[in-house]
């Protein structure tokens, strides 16, 4: 009789130890998909921060940011409309590095919510860099064909840095990546 009660207690500790580690395996679960949906929402921002620049920098805007993308429009774009000049002077330069955040006033606001996440950006121009091989081309002739500053060899860089709360939990997910910029509007390159 001793012996069939140290084995039956001897499978109730094992029996609760694995109703534990199986709870425990589902909350990293959860957890692991909570992660990887808010680093989803603020990569989105990314996306959509790069797209602005583009905007921007397309010769028919003129360095403006077009009405479409302000927040007053119909649908309702992700640039607030009081913040419009701020954001203009940050992308052509004036003041270089602007040291606002995604958590104060946002240069972009993702309309809505992306799942249960309210998502905001910051972009920050940091330098301006001619590109490899600007000067003279090789290979072109003696005198060289210009693919300089004067001929549109130059490239912008920008920090985009975006912030992911649940609207829910208030927890956050933050991210932020570099984009070189042509300041012709051929686009932007995320970089490594």
């Amino acid at each position: 009789m001793l012996t069939v009660m140290m084995v039956l207690l001897m499978l109730t500790v094992l029996g609760i130890a694995a109703i534990t580690v199986s709870g425990l395996g589902n909350t990293m679960a959860g957890l692991q998909r909570t992660m990887e949906a808010s680093a989803n929402a603020a990569e989105s921002c990314l996306g959509t921060g790069a797209n602005i620049i583009q905007q921007v920098f397309l010769p028919e805007n003129g360095s403006q940011i077009p009405a479409a993308l302000l927040d007053n429009s119909s649908p309702p774009g992700p640039i607030p409309n009081g913040n419009k000049t701020v954001l203009e002077n940050e992308l052509i330069g004036n003041p270089e590095n602007n040291t606002d955040q995604a958590s104060g006033v946002p240069n972009l606001v993702m309309p809505g919510t992306i799942g249960p996440y309210r998502v905001a950006g910051d972009i920050d121009r940091l330098y301006v860099k001619m590109r490899a091989g600007s000067g003279q081309q090789q290979f072109a002739a003696y005198d060289g064909a210009g693919v300089g500053a004067g001929s549109n060899g130059v490239d912008a860089y920008f920090r985009i840095s975006c912030l992911a709360t649940n609207v829910a939990t208030g927890t956050e997910s933050r991210i932020s990546a570099i984009y070189a910029c042509s300041l012709t509007g051929d686009g932007c390159q995320k970089q490594p």
